[in-house]
């Protein structure tokens, strides 16, 4: 069963779309997991890359909600006002969201993150405790110190590809620590990332699972967004185990 998600956060109201098994409910309710997309992205992804997983879950027993944080996709709110740390305020409100579902089990709620969306859920963390960590390809911030070029924070907004990039976004970069938020939390997780990712170099993905104390899957030929058939098959399939504890 397929069905929109709804909450606010700071008076904005942020969509979603909540996915669960259409088999019976188990005694404690169904497993299930938050997924955050990444930087620009929103609750479908790159070839429909949530939505299928998230299918490809509920098959396996596991209820999923996919988000698009504010000011992306069609959640409230405008992408000049979007920060970390925003997003990070959106994932605990949708986590706890989504533990409130009757037909979900609060004590087995896991966490996922695509891209930038791995450090936000890296860096919500601590304070969510979820039941599993998986992430795809995380980032970090110094991927973003490059707009600062020569120390100097950007005028209020950039025109990043059509995107109105605020200068708080910026201002905030420095300050982040997901590696040292992921090694507080220290719970089960687990990092999955291409290893011909050129956007998110696969040392990145490595230096999280160092932090987590984790395992770090390679995709054999993905790229940043797991662009193949076969990568995807694998991507699915070796998230699914972890998620499911096999």
């Amino acid at each position: 069963m397929e069905t929109f998600a709804s909450f606010r956060v700071g008076g904005q109201r942020v969509y979603g779309m909540l996915h669960v098994p259409d088999t019976e409910r188990p005694a404690h309710g169904f497993p299930s997991v938050l997924m955050l997309h990444g930087f620009t992205g929103q609750r479908v992804e790159p070839h429909r890359l949530f939505v299928l997983f998230s299918r490809y879950l509920a098959q396996l027993g596991v209820a999923s909600l996919r988000i698009d944080f504010r000011g992306s996709g069609e959640s409230e709110g405008d992408f000049s006002e979007m920060t970390v740390s925003r997003e990070v305020e959106d994932a605990v409100a949708a986590f706890e969201y989504l533990r409130d579902q009757p037909d979900i089990d609060p004590e087995r709620a896991m966490l996922h993150g695509f891209s930038m969306g791995g450090m936000v859920a890296a860096l919500a963390s601590p304070q969510v405790r979820p039941h599993r960590l998986a992430l795809w390809a995380p980032a970090l911030p110094e991927l973003w110190l490059r707009y600062l070029k020569g120390g100097f924070v950007p005028p209020v907004i950039t025109d990043q590809g059509g995107w109105p990039l605020g200068r708080d976004f910026l201002l905030e970069m420095p300050r982040l620590q997901p590696l040292e938020a992921a090694q507080r939390w220290g719970g089960v997780a687990r990092v999955f990332h291409g290893d011909q990712d050129e956007a998110v170099p696969p040392e990145v993905g490595v230096r999280y699972a160092r932090a987590l104390g984790c395992d770090a899957v390679g995709i054999p030929g993905a790229s940043h967004t797991f662009d193949s058939l076969d990568a995807v098959d694998m991507l699915y399939r070796e998230t699914a185990r972890f998620l499911t504890g096999q």
